[in-house]
């Protein structure tokens, strides 16, 4: 459990994990599974880390059990995807993407009921490649290589990008991501050399999390030049079950408090604010703590852009 939430925190919709084996190994001997799955006659081979598959060329019927939120934004409208229980769609996906049909969640897709969608193309992740030859039966199936931690968000954004065929589509994320960087350190001139940014989290599970360079919303702030406490720098992803009496490493100039958007988590966050080591923070004496969503936790293109709009936001309109 532990591992399949961490997965899902740091890459947003990333954290899948094998499925059962029997409703598996039920599919492989599935006497319907020949006739059912629809043949494929305009394709292409694309190579992915289980070998290479040959997928519709203009697919229609794409089942996501990884990288919904990429597929939407390269322009291919999934019919059916994955979602994690227990978590509410993200604010910075609302009036972007549409909810589509669940076919379960990440820890455990339902293959049954993918096989009655009747998909030309399932794009999968690394953490499902023992169900492969099963998912292959249904239709053919790109496996996308995505380890914990996760590869940079630009190269999860190739990787599918090369596979769909939307390679300039996503260059084009890409250039307008370069472009919103330079225009974000000329408007902070040269207070982006010197301003601490911090970034956290809490929740009941797993306590209080500081955020590093390695991380999405990290690797961000490292591309604008801003400065980060000494507790989070270098290549790594994050910090867990940072103690109270530690809570001192969270101070900077700013600190933005990465939400999970749940109503627990909302109230883990009040309980900790009721210490006298919060109030103690000069980044809280300062009142420069700014509470933020879910996408500070994800890496597809949407929740990129929606870090770029608080920093713009909080960092550069906000007196």
């Amino acid at each position: 459990m532990k591992i399949c939430l961490r997965r899902f925190a740091y890459l947003v919709f990333l954290g899948i994990s094998m499925v059962s084996l029997v409703s598996a190994c039920n599919i492989v001997h599935d006497p319907n599974i020949a006739s059912d799955k629809q043949p494929v006659e305009n394709c292409r081979t694309v190579q992915h880390i289980m070998g290479s598959s040959c997928i519709p060329r203009h697919p229609q019927r794409v089942v996501t059990l990884n990288s919904f939120e990429n597929t939407w934004a390269l322009g291919i409208r999934p019919i059916a995807s994955a979602y994690v229980t227990g978590f509410p769609i993200p604010k910075y996906l609302q009036g972007k993407v549409d909810r589509v049909e669940s076919v379960g969640d990440y820890n455990n897709p339902n293959i049954e009921k993918i096989l009655r969608l009747k998909p030309d193309l399932i794009i999968s992740g690394s953490q499902l490649k023992g169900i492969y030859k099963q998912l292959s039966y249904i239709a053919p199936t790109v496996v996308l290589n995505t380890p914990f931690p996760s590869p940079p968000w630009q190269e999860s954004l190739e990787e599918l990008a090369t596979i769909l065929g939307k390679e300039e589509v996503s260059q084009q994320f890409i250039d307008k991501y370069w472009q919103r960087v330079e225009k974000l350190k000329q408007a902070l001139g040269d207070r982006h050399k010197t301003m601490v940014v911090s970034i956290a989290n809490t929740s009941s599970e797993y306590g209080i999390w500081s955020y590093g360079e390695k991380h999405f919303s990290g690797s961000v702030l490292k591309d604008i030049g801003l400065q980060r406490p000494s507790s989070q720098r270098g290549d790594f992803f994050y910090i867990e079950n940072i103690s109270k009496e530690k809570i001192s490493d969270l101070d900077g100039d700013v600190l933005f408090f990465a939400s999970w958007e749940r109503e627990d988590d909302k109230k883990t966050l009040d309980k900790l604010k009721q210490s006298p080591l919060w109030s103690q923070l000069e980044v809280v004496q300062k009142n420069q703590v700014y509470l933020v969503g879910t996408h500070w936790h994800s890496s597809d293109i949407y929740a990129i852009n929606a870090i770029l709009d608080d920093l713009e936001k909080y960092l550069v309109n906000t007196p």
